[in-house]
């Protein structure tokens, strides 16, 4: 009884934060400190930094999910709280990045913010791919923050059955998230502005 009110406990912080964190990303992606008067050099060197830890991140949850099955919880609990770390060393550094660079576009190749009906062509279908990706990249990191915590409270509160229930659906995706990161970046950079 008292892993349940553990659970019921934190589930209006689990439910808080799952809504602050993306719409306070979406707030200050949206926000550029130039437009405040604010001059800093844009954070350019941190998109491979970041892509790197979406790229750690993957491999933390594959050995994650080894280390359970080989009977080494305590090795699973250390490597799964590494992978939250992780990520949310990820998400300060991609909002400090935006709100100090303009987005690149994909395909712009000369970098001048516009997709020109050239730029358009050479890239071609590539542009859906990238567009698909990217989509289901974001809607899912979004989906992924309530089910990652969930699963780390259950954990903590030894549910263990309900973790593993939650843990299947929820490692595959936040697996696809950290995957895509670096997928994402890697098809991007071509186009960011040093």
């Amino acid at each position: 009884m008292e892993n349940h009110s553990l659970e019921k406990k934190y589930n209006k912080y689990i439910i808080a934060v799952s809504i602050i964190i993306p719409l306070a990303v979406a707030f200050l992606f949206a926000i550029k400190l130039k437009d405040f008067g604010i001059i800093v050099e844009p954070l350019s060197f941190l998109p491979p930094i970041y892509a790197a830890i979406n790229g750690v991140t993957a491999i933390v949850l594959v050995l994650a999910v080894l280390a359970i099955k080989n009977g080494k919880q305590k090795a699973h609990e250390r490597l799964m709280t590494f992978a939250i770390s992780l990520s949310l060393a990820f998400l300060v550094m991609y909002v400090a990045y935006h709100m100090t660079a303009d987005s690149a576009k994909f395909g712009d190749l000369n970098h001048d913010g516009i997709l020109d009906a050239i730029e358009k062509a050479k890239i071609g279908a590539l542009r859906y791919v990238y567009f698909f990706i990217l989509v289901t990249h974001i809607i899912l990191s979004i989906a992924i923050i309530p089910m990652v915590l969930i699963s780390y409270v259950r954990a903590i509160g030894q549910q263990f059955d309900k973790h593993r229930k939650i843990a299947r659906i929820t490692f595959p995706i936040w697996l696809y998230v950290a995957i895509t990161g670096v997928v994402v970046y890697l098809m991007i950079s071509p186009y960011y502005v040093y």
